[in-house]
């Protein structure tokens, strides 16, 4: 029952944000049933039956009679806090969740549903000005926060160019700069993403340490080198095994000795049973990619070795983007 609850939750988190209701709480505030309803323009049961989902969740605490955000909700579901989560949850409401209505199909037809591969070569292969500015939002929400747990998790002190390879809007860049003064990064995106991560990179106060450079990481016959550390931070798992290998040989060759590779993903255990978030995630990859799944630390290192890397290990850590780091170094 869990289980079939669970799209009762997503949808109760998802209208909250679409109602901006925590937002509308920020710092504080607290309204009774009555001043909600108002507010929000409803009559007070439905409102009454927001609300007491929302505090069941954890989102609210009741006080007295009125409700306020709980910390959760203050941190990561008020727009403009460094962490706004609400981005991935919106985009999750209006780009995958019809589509996941139809995951029979994809299990049966094995090709995506949120996108026609026949008229777009990826699901990034995209200049929808919409789609574009809710996909790469989203993608920061997630990754802002699980660049934080990487950062807690290995030191990226030791390295002084950081490469991140599909780096998006430059959340991974933008946490690791901000913590360490001497680190320069360069994101390596398609460019109508380099112009989104441009911007992110700006209200940071980054320009000049970060630089997106536009470039294709599938079609590219070298990625940019003079870095000594490249991420691949959720990169890996929306495509299939012999365009993951052809991309970890081209990180090997744009290192110099002694360089190493960081791969943050969802990581399966080796058995594949497990955890329920990457396998999930993997699932996703059906709906969302043509050759996408979720590997293990295992699979990783495999790779990795065939490529010519040493060293390899595995950190583990706890992120809405990732549960670990394969980490190797090129000898």
């Amino acid at each position: 029952m869990r289980l079939v609850g669970g799209v009762w939750a997503f949808k109760t988190l998802a209208v909250g944000v679409e109602f901006g209701l925590f937002t509308r709480l920020a710092g504080g505030r607290t309204v009774t049933l009555a001043e909600a309803a108002a507010e929000f323009g409803l009559d007070e049961r439905p409102a009454d039956l927001l609300l007491a989902a929302s505090a069941s969740l954890g989102l609210l605490e009741k006080v007295g009679d009125g409700y306020r955000n709980s910390a959760l909700a203050e941190q990561f579901l008020v727009e403009g806090q460094p962490y706004y989560f609400g981005a991935q949850v919106r985009y999750s409401d209006l780009r995958t969740y019809l589509p996941w209505h139809r995951v029979g199909e994809a299990l049966r037809g094995n090709r995506p549903l949120t996108w026609d591969p026949q008229q777009q070569d990826s699901l990034f292969d995209t200049t929808d000005p919409q789609l574009v500015a809710e996909f790469w939002d989203a993608m920061f929400a997630t990754s802002r926060f699980t660049a934080r747990a990487l950062a807690d998790a290995y030191d990226f002190g030791a390295h002084r160019r950081l490469l991140d390879v599909g780096g998006g809007a430059g959340a991974f860049p933008i946490e690791f700069c901000l913590r360490l003064p001497e680190l320069r990064a360069t994101i390596l995106d398609l460019p109508h993403v380099c112009v989104r991560a441009g911007e992110r990179i700006a209200e940071a106060g980054l320009t000049g340490r970060i630089d997106a450079v536009a470039g294709d990481f599938l079609a590219d016959p070298a990625l940019p080198d003079g870095h000594d550390v490249i991420l691949l931070s959720m990169i890996l798992h929306d495509w299939d095994e012999p365009t993951n290998r052809g991309l970890l040989a081209r990180c090997h060759a744009a290192l110099p000795p002694g360089g190493v590779i960081v791969i943050s993903e969802l990581l399966l255990n080796d058995e594949r049973t497990g955890p329920a978030e990457a396998a999930l995630m993997g699932m996703n990859m059906l709906v969302e990619t043509e050759g996408g799944k979720n590997y293990s630390g295992a699979e990783y290192a495999a790779w990795l070795a065939d490529a010519g890397f040493v060293d390899i290990r595995t950190v583990p850590f706890e992120a809405p983007g990732a549960n670990g780091a394969v980490l190797a170094r090129r000898p």
